[in-house]
């Protein structure tokens, strides 16, 4: 009797172990089995994107915000023959800066400062409230009988009709002192009032040294710099696209015609109407050119934001305090510094563009914690300005841009969002232009005890 119990002891306690061993690889296989279904893996929710993005703004502010900045590796500062007394070139597609010089001089935008007009008229429109199509009462102040003989005229007059469409033309390409009258206060009830309203405009943007005392540029008080002028026309093209083809790049206007004339000159037909060319002479002389603005009173010299676009590349300068003389001495210097830096720009970079060779994230397993995977997104997939250093051009060395992705096969204990795990780094020859933190898009909390005991099994399981 005494061996029958022993032996049923052994009997049982072998079934048990075995149960308990079948039972242990049976939870362990269900365990392991969803790392091999990253598939399963949900999209974040809107309020874990909304955290991450936050979270990525306020850790790479110079990355992700609309700010501009130097170029993420180290190169030789260009000797260019620039005569304004202060000048910058940016990427617009990243806000790098490719050349400066004395950008932060304090200077008059004089009629560049019409940008900034032309900026609320399409954020209204965005908004709804108007449209470029409504017809816009001219207040008496706006005639241009009223304004100073030396002012930029889209000669507005009594008993006009004229669209906002229209008056933003006269704003872009004739440089219309009364059209910026006309809009200020057609949108904001009158000229102070919308002036405020670009200054708060001016602070939302961060810009610390610009301020605006009437909507024109005819005021000396109106002051910005070079960087800050660059800062928010980037900003402006970007946002407003539509802006550069349906205004900046028109090379004339006729005003007022028969149709805008008041009823008791109809008569009169089209002769009134007088034609203007583009005060941006480079339009007509610079291969790709469609924007931006000029400006000039004699307190800031001849200024200019130019704009250009080749192949998908886009290049922003602004110029101040140019020389001249007179009209045509000012718009030969602004020419001249315009297609120095373009062509420079041109030749001595091209843009990468990340995301037509990256994932847009990378699954990663997450053992030991709540959740078995984690995507890793980059931290910003901003355009890369790739300098000229290898080929035949600067499009060629952009084909030759390498890509390394470093990632870990799992990562061990839960994740926190925006942290990083990973890096992408992108090189040209022996140059790393820029490297890129592949951050976890979500947090995942760590497992109890049994969880990460089984984690740390399956770790050694794992592989990409």
């Amino acid at each position: 009797m005494e061996k029958i119990t022993r032996t049923n002891k052994i009997i049982f306690l072998t079934a048990a172990s075995t149960l308990l061993v079948i039972a242990c690889v049976f939870s362990f296989a269900n365990y392991i089995s969803d790392f091999y279904h990253p598939e399963r893996l949900a999209s974040p929710t809107s309020e874990q994107q909304e955290y991450l993005t936050e979270y990525l703004n306020q850790t790479y502010p110079s990355k992700r915000v609309n700010v501009l900045r130097g170029l993420p590796y180290s190169t030789v500062d260009a000797q260019l023959d620039v005569s304004a007394e202060s000048a910058i070139l940016v990427d617009t597609a990243n806000g790098c800066i490719l050349y400066e010089k004395n950008a932060d001089e304090a200077i008059p935008p004089a009629s560049i400062t019409k940008l900034f007009v032309m900026y609320i008229v399409f954020q209204e429109v965005e908004s709804g409230r108007i449209s470029l199509d409504n017809v816009v009462p001219l207040p008496e102040s706006s005639w241009a009988i009223n304004l100073p003989s030396d002012a930029s005229l889209m000669f507005l007059g009594q008993g006009q009709i004229v669209t906002l469409r229209e008056l933003m033309q006269g704003l872009a390409i004739a440089s219309g002192n009364d059209a910026a009258i006309a809009v200020a206060t057609y949108v904001s009830g009158s000229v102070k009032n919308f002036v405020a309203r670009m200054n708060e405009e001016v602070q939302k943007l961060g810009l610390k040294y610009t301020h605006f005392e009437e909507p024109s540029g005819y005021s000396e008080k109106n002051i910005t710099t070079a960087r800050e002028l660059a800062t928010f026309a980037r900003v402006y093209i970007n946002r407003y696209p539509q802006a550069i083809e349906e205004f900046h790049s028109l090379k004339e206007i006729e005003y007022p015609k028969k149709e805008n004339l008041a009823p008791w000159m109809k008569n009169r037909g089209n002769s009134m109407a007088v034609k203007q060319w583009n005060t941006n002479v480079l339009l007509r002389s610079l291969e790709g050119c469609d924007g931006l603005k000029t400006g000039f009173i004699y307190e800031s010299g001849f200024n200019i934001a130019l704009t250009a676009k080749r192949n998908g590349v886009r290049y922003l300068s602004v110029t101040m305090r140019g020389p001249g003389r007179n009209s045509r001495e000012g718009n030969q210097y602004r020419q001249k510094d315009g297609t120095t830096l373009m062509e420079w720009a041109f030749s001595s970079f091209s843009d990468y563009i990340p995301l037509e060779h990256i994932a847009p994230s990378y699954t990663v397993a997450v053992t030991g914690a709540e959740g078995k995977f984690v995507r890793l997104v980059p931290a910003w997939t901003n355009i890369i300005s790739v300098p000229h250093i290898v080929g035949d051009t600067a499009a060629d060395a952009a084909k030759q841009v390498r890509v390394e992705i470093t990632r870990p096969n799992f990562i061990y204990g839960g994740t926190l969002a925006g942290e990083n795990y990973g890096q992408i780094t992108y090189s040209l020859g022996s140059v790393v232009l820029e490297t890129v933190p592949l951050v976890a898009d979500r947090t995942i909390e760590r497992a109890g005890v049994w969880g990460r005991f089984w984690g740390i099994i399956a770790s050694r399981f794992i592989k990409h």
